[in-house]
């Protein structure tokens, strides 16, 4: 699941990837589900993925130059150690989403209105060929685990 989800964020550009998931969503609009909200969220989910990473790693490097070891210790030790590296972690994710909303709300962003779209998504003969080369692919996939 991870390698698929990192081969589809490293080929698909963001705002195509939302566009699909807004897409993909909107059969359940008619059971009042926010599909644009949704998209919204895991887009800047995806976003901010890299930049998690960058942080905690950040972070790993700060607390080892304070003495704090993850690698070794009793599991009591451990714990502390990841506490110590999970606090600011959060407190730094949590000052991003804040000036994130800010800066969308500076820019009159309204979920609840009504959106166009400058960019239509259309399925082409491509997309068929591939959705049935990934559908042939996990078929055999699913043969083989059955019969070895």
């Amino acid at each position: 699941m991870i390698m698929i989800t990192t081969l589809l964020t490293a080929t698909t550009k963001p705002l195509d990837l939302t566009l699909g998931i807004e897409d993909l969503l909107a059969p359940f609009k008619r059971f009042k589900v926010p599909a644009h909200e949704i998209a919204m969220m895991i887009s800047i989910a995806l976003r901010f993925i890299p930049t998690l990473i960058e942080e905690s790693q950040r972070i790993m490097k700060a607390q080892a130059s304070r003495g704090v070891d993850l690698s070794e210790g009793k599991i009591n030790e451990k714990i502390v150690a990841i506490l110590s590296l999970i606090v600011p972690l959060f407190v730094s994710s949590f000052q991003r989403a804040e000036e994130l909303a800010d800066a969308m709300e500076a820019r009159g962003y309204s979920p609840t209105s009504i959106r166009t779209r400058y960019k239509q998504l259309k399925i082409t003969m491509k997309d068929w060929i591939s959705f049935v080369l990934v559908c042939l692919i996990l078929a055999s996939v699913v043969t083989l685990a059955w019969f070895v």
